[in-house]
């Protein structure tokens, strides 16, 4: 009996291990097949966003935001950037490519780089618009929209592949649904397959999708802080920002595309942006609802908007129609020539200053001043006569009255020359008097026999 059971319980513990590598071979197929089925599902390194807006408008500056590094420097022409986008789910990385176009329309050509009719299914495009220069918003989205429609149209993609995107396209903007209220899921969490949730379809509106490029459209409002400053500057209200918001909003049900108010300054909205961007291009699971509450601040996703909710807009409307030019109401400001103006006038009047006191330190001394003092100085420089003859007064008004009558049609020059030919010439005439009083005494003698005569004349 003992050999039959050593001979059945290692058959029974062979039965065991049997079922062991079978569970464990199971275990490892089922671990192979979905690491195979989530790296079939990786994230595409293929997507594009192609920018398009004015010179100064940010566009450059605000895709550097959401890259995470500082801007310094605009490129010319075509600007390349990338936009680094990870799967938390699936620990994937890739790479989202950003094309900006140049501001000027000499450089559209250089589209057919950025977006290629195999590439074309693989763009999301961005129009940006400057609400620091409101004026400027609805002539630029129109511009730029007709530069890429006319760029998608040479591409001669097949009518086949274009209609399909349009219908996908169409297909997007009718089965957009609200979020649910509660807790909200990761923003990059994959959104469910279409085929699983099936919901009902309404029709679209009769403005709705009428300019359908086929790929997905998003209109981006950058400096929307300066709103405060058309308020306190130019004079803007509630009534002016409806507006800009009524006729942005009928472009964007015209292209089927989302709306977002931003600002890179105030840093509004920016987090807010990447996460519907990658929504639209890569599936993520977006669960942020529409916000048009706070007027620089505004949220509109694609599916979400109809002309019904515009309405609710044209109700705050008293001084302007809905259907009014936008050019009529949203005019631009005479402001800033008026100020251009006032710093020439500024300019030339300091010019004129500073010329007026140049002039002023240049302007030497008057010649007669020098001549009318130096005979003064050279008859009080000869004391010596006069401090010795006794009589300053009288010998010192005989020179001085030669000296202080010069003639008047003669220079100031001739005039120091004769001074100095009387100053010499009294000089010589005392070295030839007497030894005892060296030319003092003849003119003692001379001035007394003049008084003597001036006497008898008057006896």
């Amino acid at each position: 009996m003992a050999p039959v059971l050593e001979k059945q319980h290692p058959g029974s513990v062979g039965a065991g291990d049997n079922n062991e590598d079978e569970e464990g071979q199971n275990l490892w197929s089922s671990i192979l097949s979905e690491v195979s089925t989530s790296s079939g599902s990786k994230l595409p390194s293929g997507k594009n966003i192609l920018l398009f807006g004015e010179d100064g408008s940010g566009k450059t500056t605000l895709m550097a935001k959401l890259q995470g590094a500082e801007h310094n420097k605009k490129g010319r022409g075509l600007e390349y950037l990338y936009l680094s986008v990870h799967d938390e789910d699936r620990d994937d990385l890739t790479r989202c490519n950003v094309w900006i176009l140049d501001g000027d329309l000499h450089h559209k050509g250089l589209l057919k780089f950025a977006a290629t009719a195999k590439s074309l299914a693989d763009c999301l495009a961005v129009f940006v618009a400057d609400m620091s220069r409101p004026w400027t918003i609805m002539e630029s989205l129109q511009k730029w929209a007709s530069v890429l429609r006319d760029h998608v149209d040479k591409l001669k993609i097949p009518p086949e592949e274009t209609r399909e995107m349009e219908q996908m396209m169409v297909k997007a903007f009718q089965e957009y649904t609200e979020p649910e209220d509660g807790s909200p899921s990761s923003p990059q969490r994959r959104a469910p397959p279409p085929g699983e949730d099936e919901s009902i379809v309404l029709p679209l509106g009769e403005n709705t999708l009428t300019h359908n490029l086929g790929i997905p459209v998003l209109i981006v409002c950058t400096k929307c802080d300066a709103i405060s400053v058309l308020e306190k500057e130019h004079d803007y209200r509630e009534e002016h920002f409806d507006f800009i918001q009524s006729h942005i909003r009928q472009f964007c049900i015209k292209y089927g595309a989302g709306l977002i108010y931003t600002s890179v300054k105030e840093e509004k909205n920016l987090d807010l942006l990447y996460k519907y961007i990658v929504h639209k291009l890569y599936d993520f699971q977006f669960n942020t609802p529409a916000s048009v509450v706070e007027k620089d601040a505004v949220f509109i996703p694609s599916g979400w908007d109809n002309e019904k909710k515009i309405g609710i807009l044209h109700e705050n409307l008293s001084t302007v129609k809905p259907e009014d030019t936008f050019g009529d109401f949203i005019t631009k400001p005479p402001v800033r020539k008026l100020v251009h103006d006032k710093e020439i006038c500024a300019e030339d009047e300091q010019v004129f200053l500073m010329k007026q006191q140049s002039l002023l330190a240049k302007q030497p001394a008057t010649p007669t001043r020098g001549a009318t003092e130096s005979p003064g100085r050279t008859a009080s420089g000869s004391p010596r006569p006069a401090g010795r003859a006794g009589q300053p007064t009288v010998t010192s008004s005989s020179p001085m009255s030669a000296v202080k009558k010069p003639d008047p049609n003669m220079k100031a020059g001739a005039a120091n020359e004769g001074v100095l030919a009387n100053f010499f010439n009294s000089l010589l005439s005392k070295k030839t008097g007497s030894p005892g009083s060296p030319g003092v005494g003849a003119v003692g003698a001379e001035v007394q026999g003049s008084v003597k005569k001036t006497e008898a004349g008057f006896d």
